[in-house]
């Protein structure tokens, strides 16, 4: 008797290692097909930045904050998390265009949610981390920081302000701000 036991316990384990064969094979075909037919990949790149003078030359400094258009008509938005606030507090993007968002911080860990899009991203001292998004509904995005980063991070938020592609005006020097609505 003890013969089939120990039988019917072998089976019993070779059919649970299948069911997992199974599961994880069906994981890794849904992993690759993202990867290869939809373009979903993990991030790849890696772009450092000193973060006790990012404000002080580059891109992260207070002059080239915000929105610009850029050469080849691309929109970026650039901002600073510092505890505790989003330098500028808020940025105007179009609706149904790319655009990039980069963000960096000087001091610690932030994290970054525009409720109601795909973009969540950690904001890490000595890294500029970047999203391209595409912003399909107009109006104003809620901004919060999801990384506690302080006694004061229940306060720390931003606004985007997404605008139909016709209302979004950049200046002569390709900037757009929020302004007065």
């Amino acid at each position: 008797m003890r013969a089939d036991t120990e039988q019917d316990i072998l089976k019993t384990e070779l059919w649970w290692t299948a069911v997992v064969t199974v599961i994880v094979t069906i994981i890794m075909l849904a992993i690759i097909y993202a990867g290869l037919v939809h373009h979903i990949n993990p991030p790849s790149n890696i772009e450092t930045i000193d973060p006790k003078t990012l404000h002080l030359t580059g891109e992260f400094t207070e002059g080239n904050l915000g929105t610009k258009v850029e050469a080849g008509d691309q929109v970026t938005s650039r901002l600073v998390a510092t505890q505790f606030a989003f330098q500028p507090q808020c940025i105007v993007v179009p609706a149904g265009r790319t655009v990039t968002l980069r963000f960096a911080t000087p001091d610690v860990i932030h994290g970054i949610l525009v409720t109601g899009t795909n973009v969540n991203a950690m904001v890490v001292p000595g890294y500029v981390s970047q999203v391209h998004t595409v912003f399909t509904r107009t109006g104003d995005l809620l901004m919060p920081c999801h990384e506690y980063c302080g006694l004061g991070h229940s306060q720390m938020w931003a606004t985007v302000r997404v605008v139909p592609e016709s209302e979004f005006r950049p200046g002569p020097d390709g900037r757009a701000t929020c302004g007065a609505r």
